[in-house]
């Protein structure tokens, strides 16, 4: 018979116990048989082996299954999974959840830079992001991001820091690895981009535009699902990221690190949700910079502003895994603690189910996370939020809800722990007894066309650097 065609059963007599299976004849007459066991297996996964069976260089196959008088034949490549897209989902109510944190998590496991923060491990340790795109998607996370942000080529050259691939190089290999890990799942593939080194040293919209294009071009050739522009501090460059993205055709969601002060010019989160819808956002929000709720917060503002002015969006947050309510209008990059300090302020895992419910209530439906949050955390948005997705995430297998578990535990007060009432009420103690509750933010006032922060290719000078301390030491004494 013709090899691509194939006998399959519809996914819906999976509950009869149904399995695919393969005879299969190699050019040496050799029999040897396979079979597939679909009753738990989503059909991207049965397509994906199959694919992986054809591959092989065997001259004829025969395939069937234990009960042929409920086969479907069809064509292989007819069976290739069709997913709805990000506003396809939001539109019919559905609950997206977001992936967590690839920068920060990739630097304690020693694959990303500190200061530099680009992703170049895309390319030299694949497997490190394959595996973290992985612990998302078991988490219950349904969308991979790619792992872009500061993949711009004026970021991978920049105060002494020189990467020696090219940016195109880093987002194919981004694209590749989350689309490999999404297709084994119900997961879509969002495109990434973020601010620029060239917007803060004053280049112009053409120039900033053209940076994004290239990120974009190689979106566009690997045919993500959807676009993100998120990590803008000015609502300014955000839209003209947005304009970019909106020339593809393809769904646009827009995110600023702003809490609800506003953007580093003063643009309240209404204000910037207005000019991001219509620019041309389909879905806007915010992402890092601040807490959980923070975050929610200024969410609420940006819907309540959309709402005033008429328009319809989609809402999304990804705060930070970091409590931070001493935070100014900077967020927790003027924290002293940042970046390799931040450990006492985690969120614990029932924190962030507390962060899912308020993120629901006040109409927010795609949800996830960005520095600090791990696997556990969004798994905790995803059991928080089972009730209305339908389903918990595989992770779940290993973790029963509140804490049940350890009823299994050697230890008597261990046992008296697995409930939910002691888990909520729970108020965790740093074990830092010298430690401040709260820090004092270095707010510089440091922000675009600033002198300091504008950008070159050469390393930072000793005197570069004795006059940033000398203007910290002045930040200082008038905090």
């Amino acid at each position: 018979m013709d090899p691509v065609q194939a006998v399959v059963l519809r996914r819906d007599l999976a509950p009869f116990g149904c399995t695919i299976c393969l005879d299969k004849y190699s050019s040496s007459n050799q029999q040897s048989f396979w079979c597939y066991d679909i009753r738990t297996t989503h059909l991207s996964g049965i397509y994906t082996w199959l694919l992986q069976v054809y591959s092989t260089q065997d001259s004829e196959f025969e395939w069937g299954c234990c009960c042929c008088c409920c086969c479907l034949h069809v064509k292989l490549e007819d069976m290739a999974p069709t997913k709805k897209g990000v506003l396809e989902r939001l539109n019919a109510g559905e609950v997206v959840i977001g992936d967590g944190g690839f920068v920060f998590a990739l630097e304690k496991r020693g694959y990303v830079k500190a200061g530099p923060w680009t992703p170049e491990a895309n390319c030299t340790h694949p497997d490190a992001v394959r595996q973290l795109h992985r612990e998302f998607l078991r988490a219950g996370a349904n969308v991979m991001q790619t792992f872009t942000f500061y993949a711009s080529d004026d970021k991978l050259v920049n105060r002494g820091w020189k990467v020696s691939l090219t940016g195109q190089q880093i987002n194919e290999a981004a694209c590749d690895l989350a689309r490999e890990v999404a297709s084994e799942g119900d997961a879509l593939v969002a495109g990434g981009i973020c601010q620029t080194p060239s917007y803060l040293s004053c280049k112009s919209e053409t120039e900033v535009k053209a940076i994004f294009k290239k990120q974009v071009d190689v979106f566009i050739k690997k045919n993500v699902d959807f676009l993100i522009a998120e990590y803008f501090e000015h609502v300014e460059e955000a839209e003209w990221a947005v304009q970019v993205l909106k020339t593809t055709g393809k769904a646009v969601a827009a995110c600023m690190c702003i809490g609800p002060e506003g953007d580093l010019n003063g643009v309240s989160p209404g204000d910037c949700a207005v000019r991001l819808v219509k620019a041309g956002a389909q879905i806007v929000g915010v992402n890092c910079h601040f807490d959980p709720m923070t975050c929610v917060e200024a969410v609420r503002l940006m819907k309540e502003g959309v709402e005033r002015a008429g328009l319809k969006a989609h809402y999304m947050v990804q705060p930070l895994a970091y409590h931070t309510p001493d935070c100014n209008r900077q967020g927790f990059i003027d924290l002293p603690e940042f970046p390799f300090a931040l450990e006492p302020r985690i969120l614990t895992r029932w924190d962030m189910q507390k962060y899912a419910r308020e993120a629901y209530r006040v109409g927010i439906r795609y949800i996830g996370g960005c520095c600090g949050f791990e696997a556990y955390h969004i798994r905790a948005l995803a059991e928080e939020l089972a009730p209305e997705r339908g389903f918990l995430p595989k992770a779940s297998e290993k973790h029963d809800l509140w804490g049940k578990g350890l009823e299994m535990h050697t230890k008597p007060w261990v046992r008296a722990r697995s409930r939910k009432d002691y888990w909520e009420g729970l108020r965790p103690s740093s074990g830092r007894p010298d430690c401040a509750t709260m820090s004092h933010p270095e707010g510089w006032g440091v922000t675009k066309g600033h002198a300091d922060l504008l950008q070159h290719a050469e390393a930072t000078s000793a005197q570069e650097i004795q006059h940033l301390l000398e203007m910290q030491r002045k930040a200082k004494s008038s905090a």
